[in-house]
């Protein structure tokens, strides 16, 4: 009686070995195809990216970019500064207002020099 009990918790070990080596087979297989994917996906990014670059002149994308990463820095400066959140609000208030006066009087002298209208 013992013998056959032995018996049949040594078949249930081998049972649950067996069943665990296929489950971690086809886990591995899964794991393997989708790192394939994954790295298929990026390769294809990294050339219609390259694609991209290679081609045209981007400087005003690069020029906006930039730009762009500046006004971010700037921002989470100001938001991450040890001051009040009114002396925040109101610096925000007039870097806003000095940027917006810079642009319209850019933009103000180039009509100017568009029209040929400076200077009389």
């Amino acid at each position: 009686m013992l013998n056959s009990l032995l018996k049949s918790i040594l078949k249930t070990a081998v049972y649950f070995i067996e069943q665990s080596d296929r489950v971690a087979g086809d886990v591995r297989d899964r794991v393997s195809d989708s790192f394939e994917s994954a790295s298929d996906r990026v390769s294809d990014l990294r050339d219609r990216a390259q694609d991209l670059y290679e081609g045209e002149n981007h400087t005003l994308r690069n020029l906006l970019t930039f730009a762009a990463g500046v006004g971010v820095g700037i921002g989470a400066g100001m938001l991450l500064a040890p001051a009040s959140g009114e002396e925040i609000r109101e610096t925000i208030g007039d870097k806003v207002q000095d940027i917006g006066d810079r642009v319209r009087d850019r933009f103000s002298s180039e009509a100017r020099n568009a029209t040929g209208t400076e200077g009389r």
